[in-house]
């Protein structure tokens, strides 16, 4: 008897028992996932909330700071309780209104302890932290913080002055006359006759008198006492000491030392700033040489002084 194999029925039935297999084995599967599926507790009763406040409720149990709402859940086998919740809650929009309103422990400080904390910064961090948001702006521009600026800055010789303007703008025109005069000594070291003919006002009552006790009068000839003293061999490696300056509504001046060499007297030197046509002219420059005991007159006598 021959028997003839056929490929097409044996893949038939090998079909038929994976298909009987797997639908024996999906109810088993079934059975053991509902055993340890946890029980859900329906929602039936509880009432539609939007989704914003879902996920509110859902961000509560860990916006708490002191760690309340995590013990609570502890204690309650992992769920918080009506009140510890309303408790969280309150607590999470306490400081949600905070932020909103920009209400900050700032705020709380009183004047003296904002203006002793902001004296610790410079110039440009004040400017920086007043350019932060509308409280740290208020607090920036405190006329007391500027006020202790300028004397930590400047000078503590104006401490009777009450400016005009308040004591922001009083520093800041203080700071660009600096900025003015410190432009003159580098007119100075350059040998610029160009720049020293356009730093000062082209008027006839202009004064410069030179360390050597020459005089001039009169914008002419005081630019030619410059080119003078640019063609003059000297030294121009001098230091600035002591710069004091006041500043009024269109005039300003500054006193300073000058040493050409520490181990001789100083040049006490005085700028006189006039304001046109929105900036600073030198109007007056006086120069007079502090000679030692034993000091050498032509050693001390410098033409730019």
């Amino acid at each position: 008897m021959e028997i003839f194999f056929n490929p097409s029925i044996a893949l038939q039935s090998q079909q038929s028992l994976i298909l009987a297999t797997l639908v024996t084995l999906l109810p088993l599967l079934l059975a053991v996932r509902s055993l340890f599926k946890k029980p859900h507790k329906s929602n039936v009763s509880a009432p539609a909330t939007s989704p914003g406040k879902e996920e509110t409720r859902q961000a509560t149990p860990s916006s708490s700071c002191n760690g309340t709402a995590d013990s609570a859940a502890f204690l309650n086998g992992g769920r918080s309780g009506p009140v510890e919740e309303e408790m969280v809650t309150a607590d999470v929009c306490k400081v949600m209104a905070e932020m909103q309103s920009g209400a900050s422990m700032m705020e709380q400080l009183v004047p003296e302890i904002t203006t002793h904390a902001l004296s610790y910064l410079d110039y440009p961090s004040l400017c920086r932290l007043s350019m932060t948001n509308s409280l740290m702006r208020k607090a920036a521009n405190d006329d007391n913080a500027w006020k202790a600026l300028y004397h930590k800055d400047f000078t503590l010789e104006q401490d009777s002055v009450t400016p005009v303007n308040g004591w922001k703008a009083y520093y800041a025109a203080t700071r660009a006359i600096m900025n003015v005069n410190t432009e003159f000594f580098n007119i100075i070291r350059d040998r610029s006759l160009t720049a020293m003919s356009c730093f000062w006002l082209n008027a006839d009552y202009v004064k410069c008198i030179h360390a050597s006790g020459a005089h001039y009068s009169g914008y002419n000839d005081v630019i030619q006492s410059w080119q003078v003293a640019f063609n003059w061999e000297q030294d121009d490696d001098f230091q600035v000491r002591d710069v004091r300056a006041r500043v009024l509504t269109d005039m300003a001046w500054v006193t300073m030392k000058t040493f050409v060499d520490m181990d001789t007297g100083p040049f006490n030197m005085t700028n006189v700033f006039e304001f046109h046509h929105g900036r600073w002219y030198l109007v007056h420059h006086h120069s007079s040489v502090m000679l030692p005991a034993d000091g050498d007159m032509e050693q001390q006598l410098v033409v730019h002084g």
